[in-house]
């Protein structure tokens, strides 16, 4: 039996959104967040991050930080809207993770808190340096990502699994 390839997983949580009158699904963007989604897109593209598929929550928040962060990538890669995103618990984002096809190498997901954060937190079973204790510290805030490496299938992923190896907050 061969050893599983190396995958990664990365997580991006919308960039800031509005406080307003609309139902929670349909706040659009601030005009900060409007700013920062462009340039966690080119930290990602800086980063040599060019996922195989995407999973973005259907929120508008959502989809307006994942349309403004996929121009500054090189390729835009296959995107899917996921309806189970929204408001997701860590074990829906693990089922629906668990779910990937096999032949994603890449993977990303734009969700929401307080989800991301747990996901990107029991996914971490090892870091490099300070990555945990800073991401931690930060509580992954809006346009924030977190860089995960894992040796396993998706279907086999579970808390423990993977490294953090990226963490980035636009304002820290």
């Amino acid at each position: 039996m061969s050893a599983e390839p190396t995958r990664r997983i990365v997580l991006l949580r919308h960039a800031k959104a509005e406080w307003s009158d609309v139902d929670d699904h349909e706040r659009p963007l601030a005009e900060r967040g409007r700013r920062d989604a462009p340039i966690a897109g080119r930290r990602l593209a800086g980063a040599g991050i060019v996922p195989d598929l995407a999973l973005c929550s259907t929120s508008v928040r959502t989809r307006e930080t994942w349309k403004l962060a996929v121009h500054e990538l090189p390729q835009r890669p296959r995107t899917v809207y996921e309806d189970r995103l929204y408001e997701a618990s860590l074990g829906e984002l693990i089922a629906v993770i668990n779910e990937t096809p096999d032949d994603v190498q890449d993977l990303l997901l734009v969700g929401h808190n307080p989800g991301t954060h747990a996901l990107a937190d029991a996914l971490a079973g090892e870091a490099e340096a300070d990555l945990l204790a800073r991401m931690n510290r930060s509580g992954f805030p809006t346009a924030a990502f977190a860089v995960l490496t894992l040796s396993a299938s998706w279907k086999s992923v579970e808390h423990g699994v993977g490294r953090l190896v990226d963490f980035w907050a636009p304002h820290e």
